[in-house]
């Protein structure tokens, strides 16, 4: 391939000065990293990454991922030069309330950005899923349609976060051939050199991950594309080029410094600047028409790549209709109408399960009606039952199955789904014990704040781990994840419950789920004649009692057989009493107010039963409400005498709420 150097050159200048500009402007940002990465970034933008900046979604379009998201100008300016929807006046608002340049990038607020970036080590790990997402679509469906790269850029505070470290070992061991990181190594960060804390070898670590590596110069615009060639032409292993770079380069006093890392350049500086790179007078924001040019004749050659790919799926699609029909059905990730009745006709008519077990059937259910649903286990799949019986695994070599050994890397198994789900056309879901939510935390957040359907699954839900002891027993871990806005936290009481949570989170397309699942044995429970399943997709109903008694317990999950029993032993002391279950408070809170009134009228006498803290349940049941709960951490013993020490029982329950009276 022949590369215009001196274009690419003026491209990369045309990146530090606005970067600079931009920057000092908003008087907020990092312009060190993208004034260091601009020379190769350029070169990758204008001859090797495929897109369509009109067609931003493009199945087959190459992926760039910043995962040092505090770089985010870089990204910016080369979504603008190369002529996505991101005018100058963008550029020009950077971080500024109500723009498409925030001051890390975000999914779905600008076009072009692949994924919601910043937090280090994120970026890395979704790169990951994405590249696994286009394995297994060049498998499932057409090497020659679906055989895009991912391209990314990291830094060393990415390489330092054990997240990357995680998604690393997991990709070489997966042998994703499609995935080219650039380490842009330029040896400082906010501290100052990285020599303070971070002197291991990068390129011997990445190799002992089973990746190609390479190191460059990555100001040598000749050097970076031998390297790029090479990496295309690997295929069994992920790629690493380490990119030697000075951070803030063209800064005359500043480059090579922390000083330019998160820091604006200062007016003078960036003067200076400007002279160093022999920068045209004109103004701020000026872009060169030569730059300009030279962009849109490279989006015009890209824009004939796209357009060839359309012409050969059009093609493919009338020589292939069956596979041409599967793919325009996971591509809508559509739920077809049988999928209710079939999970619960499987879910019903048992006499004691634990909800962990029936969700692993209901999974079997999901997959054999929605085969893009795809994910897998923290090499805990005997307890959390989440393989899929009738798919193979994914292993190096063979992407033709759905279940993924993610070994014991939860940080990076919340990631990598995520990745998944940005591509737009798979419901992944994870899974791992519900006390191990902490080590996916970010990832959780990161996909409720993108709305990407990401589904984490979690068993072993409450001190009824057993004798597993406190460091396996989760206490606020529900309450944990209900804090997070935007996520929907499902805890299912039986077989119903978790089949209707499970439709309800598919449904959701724009929004991520937690399904919280138990590991004891729980019967199926009794509800009326009238009782339709969906009204637990409203997130509450009354399961027993009548809507007149005055004494009200709500509870979720394994406590709601417990709230049960406890109730007919009021009745039968007299007590009028009924008993709400509530799987979903998220789902409940967004019905219309005068229905939840109705549900939990005002001048009931409340009670909430559920074993974690109690905190957040006031809002459910108000602050003079008899909350049941557990403020400490548990202990190693059998659930049964756990149970009993901590009142979590029909009788201890009954005497709590008498006394209360």
């Amino acid at each position: 391939m022949n590369i215009n150097i001196k274009a690419l050159q003026a491209l990369a200048a045309t990146i530090r000065v606005l970067t600079g500009e931009a920057v000092e402007k908003a008087k907020s940002g990092h312009p060190g990293l993208p004034m260091g990465a601009a020379d190769y970034t350029a070169l990758i933008w204008a001859y090797y990454l495929k897109f369509d900046p009109h067609e931003p979604t493009w199945p087959n379009r190459d992926r760039f991922v910043l995962s040092a998201g505090h770089g985010s100008m870089l990204l910016y300016l080369l979504l603008h030069l190369f002529g996505y929807e991101l005018s100058l006046s963008e550029i020009k608002n950077f971080r500024q309330w109500g723009s498409l340049t925030p001051g890390h990038p975000e999914f779905g607020v600008t076009p072009g950005v692949e994924t919601t970036s910043g937090p280090l080590g994120q970026g890395f790990a979704n790169g990951v899923g994405i590249a696994l997402s286009g394995k297994l679509l060049s498998e499932r469906y057409s090497k020659e349609l679906f055989n895009y790269n991912v391209f990314g850029l990291v830094s060393d505070g990415d390489l330092m976060e054990g997240v990357a470290a995680e998604a690393a070992s997991l990709a070489g061991h997966l042998g994703l051939s499609n995935l080219i990181y650039f380490y842009d190594d330029n040896r400082i960060s906010i501290g100052g050199s990285t020599s303070a804390c971070f002197t291991e070898s990068v390129v011997k670590r990445f190799e002992a991950y089973k990746w190609f590596v390479q190191s460059v110069d990555g100001h040598d615009i000749a050097a970076v594309k031998d390297c790029l060639e090479r990496a295309l032409l690997e295929k069994e292993r992920p790629s690493l080029i380490a990119a030697h770079t000075t951070i803030g380069f063209g800064s005359p006093h500043k480059a090579g410094t922390a000083e330019v890392h998160g820091s604006p350049l200062g007016e003078e500086e960036l003067r200076l600047t400007k002279e160093n790179l022999n920068w045209p007078a004109g103004g701020q924001f000026l872009i060169p028409e030569d730059v300009r040019y030279f962009c849109a004749e490279r989006v015009m050659e890209k824009q004939l790549v796209r357009q060839k790919w359309q012409a050969d799926f059009k093609k493919w699609s009338n020589e292939n209709p069956k596979s041409a029909k599967a793919w325009a059905a996971q591509a809508e990730r559509g739920i077809p109408d049988v999928l209710q009745g079939d999970l619960l006709q499987t879910l019903s008519g048992y006499k004691k399960e634990a909800t962990r077990s029936l969700s692993g059937r209901a999974l079997q259910v999901l997959y054999k009606h929605v085969p893009w649903l795809i994910g897998g286990s923290a090499d805990l799949e005997p307890s959390t039952k989440t393989l899929l019986k009738d798919s193979p695994e994914i292993q190096a070599g063979n992407f033709s199955g759905n279940n993924i050994r993610f070994g014991v890397r939860e940080h990076a198994m919340g990631a990598v789904i995520n990745g998944l789900a940005y591509c737009g056309c798979w419901i992944p879901y994870s899974a791992t014990f519900l006390v191990f939510a902490d080590y996916m935390r970010p990832s959780i957040r990161l996909a409720a704040m993108s709305k990407i359907q990401s589904l984490f699954l979690f068993t072993h839900d409450s001190f009824q781990v057993g004798e597993d002891g406190p460091t396996h027993q989760p206490v606020e871990h529900i309450f944990s994840l209900r804090a997070i806005p935007g996520l929907r936290v499902y805890r299912p009481a039986d077989g119903v419950e978790v089949g209707m949570c499970y439709l309800s989170a598919l449904r959701h397309r724009d929004s991520p789920s937690a399904l919280l699942f138990s590991r004891q044995d729980l019967p199926e429970l009794e509800r009326s004649p009238s009782f339709k399943a969906e009204e637990i997709l409203k997130g509450a109903y009354r399961i027993s009692g009548r809507e007149r008694d005055g004494v009200l317990i709500v509870a979720t999950g394994s406590e709601v057989f417990l709230a049960l029993e406890a109730a007919k032993l009021l009745r039968a002391g007299g007590v009028e009493v009924q008993v709400i279950s509530m799987p979903c408070r998220e789902l409940f809170l967004v019905q219309d107010r005068a229905w939840r009134e109705s549900l939990l009228p005002k001048q009931a006498r409340k009670i909430s039963i559920e074993a974690g803290i109690t905190l957040g349940w006031e809002r459910i049941v108000g602050c003079d409400a008899l909350m049941i709960g557990l403020e400490h951490f548990g202990a190693s013993a059998p659930a049964g005498d756990l149970a009993e020490k901590y009142g979590f029982t029909p009788l201890a329950i009954k005497q709590r709420i008498m006394e209360w009276l």
